[in-house]
């Protein structure tokens, strides 16, 4: 949704939009949404504020807050804002070796935390850092999504098999986790299994009906009858009544050089999972995104969860999809959310005290298995590896180093396989279509006619920096393989941009050429193309009367055209 026009704030706020349009219709249908939303998340927050290492109603308190600070200035009708299991392990994670074992610190860190979110959010909205994010590539995406879902399911299988667990990263837990299997609680496994069986049947068999909420309610009534927390099974206990209690985040609690770093990779992934999702609902129902809006949209998310002692929240795929597939029609849906969680945060916690922490894991193992897309994984090595070792980068990344510093090395990957990519561009040899006056690159098509005595060649990017040197040997080495060559033509058509090392290139191709009595003609030049290499001097050593015409022209061919591909 575009930001609503009108003078100064009003043009931020995106309900003085959306409620100027709303039509009463509408109510059933958020209020539909907002009620099945909060029997999405009750359960779900609970598990993932236990992934997070936080009391189980911190992570109601990012549903309740944080949906409301978003309806307030986030720019989709559909995103829903709440604890996500990637941000939950990044605070667990991260959060537990500044905290130094105190609760009290670990607590008080990981609402510093949403705050200092807040905070880079209107930085990034401010300075319109929307398309840095971009440099995040969707293969990157893939593979840190991978790693954060292994990483996630073998931080929850400890809970699912009744043993301690430990480790730090993915293999150590893993090989810990082996060496513990012999402590198995049946008891406990059992629970789980039928959990995670009773979920996963429930998404496939009733998509987008309240099944968690109901194997929630289900497992706390037979772990009751059953007295099952007598028999060692572990619960989550007794959990305190009432709304959160609001005030300023504890400051002072960590350097500088401590917090930014997981606040900015909680930016990152909130942003980049928040867009991705919004822009899909958005294409859905047929009305633009500001996708710089969910800066400030996200940031009150944050500032409002901070306020309330949560932690970082974002807009994650699954919840907004239940959203959606409820009926919601506009941002009133997380408000009815935020309004039911609250009740039951004030008369219903004391029904949650007998819920098996085993279920709390099932329900993480059936929100995050689908992170893990292998099909993805193969498809990009069949079809691109550069893409799949980006992938396989950030997986590794996030298997080996944690979810944060995973994501902060896929980032600077994925701006140094950019590039890559942009240093080794295709450079096409051109060879003329038979009884036509256009040219294609010889590689690539068969039956085009070679060029005698003539090398034509097309740099497929721009000429930067980054790439001058391969283009000059690429076409070195093709004047090396050629006999009696008395033309190189550099055909720019295809290179929107030049930079002074891409005109220094020309030039030094220029005087190699000329030191073996070969001519060097430069063509279909774009307007700025032409005034860089005629402030560079290359009028002095080219004909600058050919720069703006097509090959063939240059060529003598029979017909004039621009050359294609």
């Amino acid at each position: 949704m575009s930001a609503p026009s009108g003078p100064g704030w009003i043009r931020f706020f995106p309900p003085t939009g959306w409620l100027a349009a709303y039509r009463l219709e509408w109510l059933s249908f958020d209020a539909i949404a907002g009620i099945t939303l909060a029997a999405y998340a009750i359960p779900v927050s609970l598990a993932y504020a236990a992934l997070a290492g936080l009391p189980p109603q911190v992570g109601v308190y990012g549903y309740l807050l944080g949906g409301l600070g978003y309806a307030l200035l986030g720019a989709s009708r559909q995103l829903a804002v709440g604890p996500t299991s990637a941000i939950s392990l990044m605070i667990a994670s991260t959060i537990g070796a500044l905290a130094g074992g105190d609760a009290v610190r670990y607590a008080q860190i990981a609402s510093l935390t949403a705050f200092a979110v807040a905070v880079l959010c209107l930085i990034a909205w401010l300075f319109k850092l929307s398309v840095l994010v971009r440099l995040v590539s969707d293969s990157i995406l893939v593979g840190f999504k991978a790693g954060a879902g292994l990483t996630i399911i073998v931080s929850q299988l400890p809970s699912l098999l009744g043993v301690p667990g430990g480790g730090h990263n993915f293999f150590d837990r893993a090989i810990k986790l082996a060496g513990q299997l012999g402590q198995t609680d049946i008891l406990v496994l059992a629970i789980g299994a039928i959990a995670l069986l009773c979920l996963l049947l429930g998404e496939r068999l009733l998509p987008g009906k309240p099944v968690g909420i109901t194997v929630v309610a289900v497992s706390i009534v037979m772990a009751t009858l059953l007295g099952l927390p007598g028999l060692g099974v572990p619960v989550t206990g007794q959990i305190p009544e009432g709304l959160p209690r609001l005030g300023l985040p504890t400051f002072g609690l960590l350097e500088f050089d401590d917090l930014f770093p997981l606040a900015a990779g909680c930016v990152l992934l909130a942003y980049i999972e928040g867009v991705s999702a919004a822009r899909s609902f958005a294409a859905k129902h047929g009305y633009p995104l500001d996708a710089r809006q969910e800066f400030l949209g996200l940031g009150a998310a944050n500032l409002a969860a901070a306020f309330g002692h949560g932690y970082p929240v974002a807009g994650g795929l699954s919840q907004s999809a239940v959203n959606d597939n409820a009926g919601a029609r506009t941002p009133l849906a997380l408000v009815i959310c935020s309004v039911t969680l609250g009740l039951c945060l004030l008369f219903f916690t004391g029904l949650l005290t007998n819920l098996p922490k085993a279920v709390l894991a099932a329900i993480v193992f059936a929100a995050v298995y689908r992170l893990v897309d292998f099909r993805a994984l193969l498809r990009m090595w069949q079809v691109s590896r550069i893409d799949f070792y980006a992938a396989a980068i950030a997986l590794l990344a996030v298997l080996l180093l944690g979810i944060l510093q995973g994501v902060l090395l896929a980032s600077i990957a994925s701006i140094f396989l950019l590039l890559a990519r942009a240093s080794q561009p295709n450079v096409a040899f051109l060879g003329r279509l038979p009884g036509t006056g256009r040219y294609s690159d010889s590689a690539r098509h068969e039956g085009v006619e070679p060029l005698v005595g003539i090398i034509a060649f097309r740099p497929e990017a721009s000429l930067l920096y980054i790439n001058a040197e391969t283009i000059l040997e690429t076409v070195l080495v093709a004047l090396r393989r050629s006999a009696d060559v008395r033309l190189v033509a550099c055909d720019l058509s295809a290179s929107p941009y030049i930079d002074l090392a891409g005109a220094r290139m020309l030039h030094d191709l220029h005087d190699e050429l000329a030191a073996r009595r070969v001519t060097f003609c430069i063509v279909g030049a774009h307007a700025q193309l032409r005034d860089l290499l005629r402030a560079e001097g290359l009028a002095e050593k080219t004909d600058s009367d050919q720069w703006l015409r097509s090959l063939d022209s240059v060529l003598g061919g029979s017909r004039s055209d621009t050359a294609t591909r």
